[in-house]
Parts: structure tokens; C-alpha cells; sequence
């Protein structure tokens, strides 16, 4: 009795097992598609304002290095000599007794673009320090936004 009712059972199986028609698959496949894209938007978006945090954050943190170098020399590197100056001796610079900055890499900004730096600077700021963002051009929105030490 068993057996009869575990054969009448299977054909019924059968017809439920038989896969995800064409369609379906093209909805979940599109909806998949949505999902990655909206987290991929929002994950995007975030990004780049970490890494305007992150030139930032960096342009900051030189302020101490370019402040010991003062105190050693009597000055902050001209625009010339630049943030290399925190790395290696400029060659002319007495007293100087760095390197002030661990590695040359510290001197570049998240899109791995050196800094920009002048001094004297503008508006009777000893230094300036810039970022030109992403697309490494002056002006820009979004991620391509100049990022500057002043701001």
C-alpha cells in the first residue's frame, strides 16, 4: 500500500520540479541587477567622500612636519623645494635635520598625486597645500573638487 501511494506521489512531483521558466529568470536576473547597482551608487558616492577626508586629514597632518622644519631652518621650504623638503635636504638648507616625513608617499593625496604646495602663500598664509581631486585638473565637482589646506 505504501508503494502504491509513493508512485502516485512522484508523477506529482514531476510536474512540480520541472525548473524557472525564461521569465522568471529574467525577473530575478533584473532585480539582482537593481540591487547591485543601487549599492554600488551608494558605495560610490561614499568613496568619494572619504577620499576628500582622507587629502584632507593629509594635508593636516603635513602641518606638523612643515612646523619642525621651520624650527630647524628658520623657514618653511620655498614652493621650489616643495614637500621634498620634508623627505630630503634641498642641499642649500643649513640645520636641516630630517627627513621630517617617513616616506615620499605621505606627500601624495588618495588619487596617489603629489601635493601641490607654494609658500609663501596666498592672503598671508605661510604655506598652501592643494589637491586637485580625482581628475587632477583644476576646478571640479564631486570627487574631481580642488581640496585645499586653507578651507
Amino acid at each position: 500500500m505504501m508503494n502504491t501511494a509513493m508512485q502516485n506521489f512522484k508523477p506529482h512531483l514531476a510536474k512540480k520540479s520541472q525548473g524557472f521558466s525564461l521569465m522568471e529568470i529574467i525577473i530575478v536576473v533584473t532585480i539582482i541587477g537593481l540591487l547591485v547597482a543601487f549599492a554600488a551608487n551608494k558605495l560610490f558616492g561614499k568613496q568619494e567622500q572619504v577620499q576628500a577626508r582622507l587629502a584632507k586629514t593629509s594635508m593636516i597632518g603635513m602641518s606638523g612636519p612643515l612646523d619642525l622644519y621651520k624650527l630647524d631652518t628658520g623657514r618653511y621650504p620655498n614652493t621650489q623645494e616643495g614637500l621634498r623638503a620634508l623627505v630630503t635636504n634641498p642641499g642649500n638648507v643649513s640645520n636641516w635635520n630630517g627627513p621630517y616625513v617617513k616616506n615620499a608617499d605621505e606627500l601624495k593625496d588618495p588619487w596617489r598625486i603629489d601635493f601641490i604646495y607654494k609658500s609663501p602663500g596666498d592672503a598671508g598664509r605661510a604655506y598652501e597645500i592643494t589637491s586637485l581631486g580625482a581628475d587632477s585638473k583644476e576646478g571640479g565637482d564631486g570627487a574631481n573638487r580642488d581640496i585645499n589646506s586653507w578651507e
